[in-house]
C-alpha cells in the first residue's frame, strides 16, 4: 500500500534553510493539498494539534507523523512525506525532525494498513538508515517499493 501512497508526487526531499516546525507541516502536506486530497483546514488542524499537544507526532529519532482527525479535512487518504536537512526542531531542540510524513486517514480503519507498513519500514535499521542518507526523491520512493505486510 505505501508504494501507492508514497510516490514521486507526494514526496519531496528540501534543504530545510529557514523552514520551523510549522512550515514544515505546510510544505510536506502541500502535495496532498494541491492534489485535493486534503483542504486547508486538516493541514490547519495538524499545527493546531501540535501547538495543543507538544511534540507527540516525533514518533522515532528523527521522525514525524503529522497527522489529524478524518472530519478535519480529509478528502481522500493519503500520505507524503518531506525530507529536510538539517533537521528542523518540532517544537524543541529536544525533538530534531529529518523526516516529516503527513498521513491524511478518511475514516478510523482505511489508513491501518499503512501505517503497519509504515511502522514496519521505519523499525528496519537498514531500510532508516538509507531514509536518513537520501538525497534525491527517487531514493525515498523506491524504500517503499515492494514493502510486504
Amino acid at each position: 500500500m505505501l508504494e501507492t501512497l508514497l510516490t514521486p508526487q507526494t514526496v519531496q526531499v528540501r534543504q530545510a534553510g529557514h523552514l520551523d516546525w510549522k512550515e514544515a507541516i505546510k510544505q510536506a502536506a502541500s502535495p496532498l493539498l494541491t492534489t485535493g486530497k486534503v483542504e486547508q483546514s486538516y493541514v490547519d488542524a495538524m499545527i493546531n494539534v501540535v501547538e495543543k499537544n507538544g511534540p507527540f507526532i516525533n514518533i522515532g529519532p528523527h521522525i514525524a507523523l503529522a497527522h489529524a482527525r478524518p472530519e478535519n479535512g480529509v478528502n481522500e487518504m493519503s500520505m507524503a512525506l518531506m525530507k529536510v536537512d538539517p533537521a528542523i526542531n518540532l517544537v524543541s531542540e529536544d525533538h530534531p525532525i529529518t523526516l516529516f510524513f503527513v498521513l491524511a486517514a478518511s475514516d478510523n480503519t482505511k489508513h491501518l494498513e499503512a501505517l503497519q507498513e509504515l511502522v514496519l519500514k521505519l523499525q528496519d535499521a537498514d531500510s532508516f538508515a538509507r531514509m536518513e542518507k537520501a538525497t534525491t526523491v527517487e531514493e525515498l520512493v523506491n524504500e517503499f517499493r515492494g514493502v510486504e505486510k
